[in-house]
């Protein structure tokens, strides 16, 4: 049976804002309206799912159930149930509070994704399968959330794997794409279980194209890149997502392994 949330390789999130804001690009969406309308471009540009941070009115990303379900309702009208989010520290520092939070919702996304490497990942993961929404388990490189995933009695229920080249690692093309390498030749990912790619700023295009030549899930937005792979600022979510597909996906998770071991 297919995992809640789980979804085939080769899919391409569009990630609207991040912990970006109006002062990195006017064309960030904050509000549940914006989010909707970005949401809804980048899904008709080809996005198959979409990845947001609730805001506060004051623009502070927010686990509250008060910020969450007005955010999904109004995505969710604007382009069906396509909704992820993340339950990451940068929203709520403190575990335990992290947690209740997750218990209090009332509005559930599709899936969300924990930051393994996190104090307090497990009991955050716990609390959203008991709630039956599905988990996706992000492994930063160069953290020890990969270990600690291989680890985990979690590990065999999660929907899929989010392998993450962060921004501080990218560094030149090269460094961003031996780092997604080596991501994910470690990973413990079970049988299955889908694997999303993706880097961040200068690694968010050749990981994003790693991705693709191996078949496995990319993403791209304004959260990941506010660049388009000529250089030039992107005046949307969607102008992103169009740039992304410009890039024929590979052959697909089958030969991803045969792709990855490649010199």
């Amino acid at each position: 049976m297919t995992p809640p949330g789980a979804v085939p390789p080769g899919t391409l999130q569009v990630c609207l804002n991040g912990g970006r804001g109006p002062g990195d690009s006017a064309a960030v969406p904050m509000s549940p309206e914006s989010l909707a309308e970005s949401a809804a471009g980048a899904v008709a540009a080809g996005a198959t799912e979409v990845r947001l941070h609730p805001r506060t009115p004051c623009g502070r990303t927010s686990l509250s159930p008060r910020v969450l379900g007005p955010v999904l309702v109004a995505v969710r009208a604007a382009v069906g149930g396509r909704p992820r989010v993340t339950a990451a520290a940068a929203a709520e520092p403190d575990p335990t509070r992290r947690t209740e939070r997750v218990r209090s919702w009332q509005v559930l996304p599709d899936l969300v994704s924990v930051d393994w490497h996190e104090p307090g990942a497990e009991e955050v993961a716990a609390a959203l399968l008991e709630r039956g929404i599905g988990v996706e388990a992000a492994l930063w490189a160069r953290t020890d959330g990969p270990e600690r995933f291989a680890r985990s009695p979690l590990a065999p229920r999660v929907a899929r794997v989010l392998a993450k080249v962060p921004r501080a690692v990218s560094g030149t093309v090269p460094e961003a794409e031996a780092a997604a390498r080596s991501l994910l030749g470690g990973l413990a990912a079970g049988p299955g279980v889908p694997v999303l790619l993706h880097g961040e700023d200068g690694g968010a295009w050749p990981v994003l194209r790693l991705a693709r030549r191996l078949g496995l899930g990319s993403r791209t937005g304004l959260e990941d890149t506010l660049l388009l792979p000529d250089g030039t600022p992107a005046r949307s979510n969607a102008e992103l997502v169009s740039a992304a597909l410009a890039r024929p996906a590979g052959p697909g998770a089958r030969s991803a392994r045969r792709a990855l071991d490649a010199p």
